[in-house]
């Protein structure tokens, strides 16, 4: 009597290896690299733009060096934070105002399809709004000492990607899981509240992270055109006006942190309030 051998059963496939278990690095190291790398690529970078104006002679007009830029940023320091925070103050102001506005028309155009259809045109009406022909318009209307205009195209800035991002996560939420709360009596706001807004937030949370630059963007490309004195925007103008081009650069290094300050901050919430949100939430 022959007997057959059962067939062997495939080996289970192993897990990818991480990249840092694929390099040989060990995880303190992969986060040590983390930190050093960008800071070399910085550093080299200032040396070779100090080495451009310095050796080879680029004109400061075109480029100034950065010891002259970091020289105009200490004699000129409370003069330039005083600018970042009213730059700063206008773009958290249009970034809450825009995303509440954006979260409200989202949940409703996400209810029901007839809000859907209308604000699709506007949303992209929004969308294409070129900033240096509206600004001047907001400032003429609201008067030169008023800075709601440039928090209105803040608010317009942030309301695009916030409403898109919010629309497309409150639609993710499963059928299945639908039918499992219908089937349990929950209410609307049960349902939205353990099913709905846990699906929606990782899409919510990244469209803040997307419209807090482009707040800190329309608020400074709004500065150029009129209203009141004192932000960053007014302040590179006058410099470059003035051909005091270092001190136009300073103002631009203060702009950069203010648009990091603002990424790094809505990253840091998004990151916080995803490790809150249960598992199921965000299948």
């Amino acid at each position: 009597m022959t007997t057959v051998e059962p067939a062997q059963r495939p080996a289970p496939s192993q897990p990818a290896a991480a990249p840092a278990e694929r390099a040989g690095w060990s995880p303190a190291t992969e986060r040590r690299l983390r930190v050093i790398a960008p800071i070399t690529v910085g550093v080299a970078g200032l040396a070779i733009w100090q080495f451009l104006v310095s050796v080879v002679g680029v004109s400061d007009y075109l480029l100034p060096s950065p010891a002259a830029i970091a020289q105009q940023f200490a004699q000129f320091g409370p003069a330039i934070w005083q600018a970042a925070l009213v730059t700063g103050t206008n773009a958290l102001i249009g970034l809450v105002v825009g995303t509440l506005l954006a979260i409200l028309l989202a949940a409703l155009a996400a209810r029901w399809h007839a809000i859907d259809g209308m604000s699709a045109p506007i949303v992209a009406s929004l969308a294409v709004v070129p900033i240096v022909a509206l600004a001047p318009v907001l400032n003429s209307m609201f008067g030169s000492d008023s800075q709601f205009g440039r928090q209105a195209i803040a608010a317009l800035a942030s309301f695009v990607p916030v409403f898109i991002n919010t629309v497309r996560g409150l639609r993710q939420t499963r059928p299945v899981h639908r039918d499992l709360m219908r089937s349990y009596a929950a209410t609307g706001a049960q349902s939205f509240r353990t099913v709905t807004l846990p699906t929606a937030l990782p899409y919510l949370l990244t469209g803040v992270r997307i419209a807090s630059s482009l707040a800190v963007i329309s608020a400074l490309v709004a500065e150029y055109f009129g209203g009141p004195r004192g932000g960053l925007g007014s302040a590179i103008s006058t410099s470059a006006a003035t051909s005091a081009y270092a001190r136009a650069w300073a103002y631009v290094v203060a702009a950069i942190v203010v648009g990091l300050i603002f990424y790094l901050a809505t990253a840091l919430i998004e990151r916080l309030v995803l490790r809150r949100i249960p598992v199921g939430g965000t299948q």
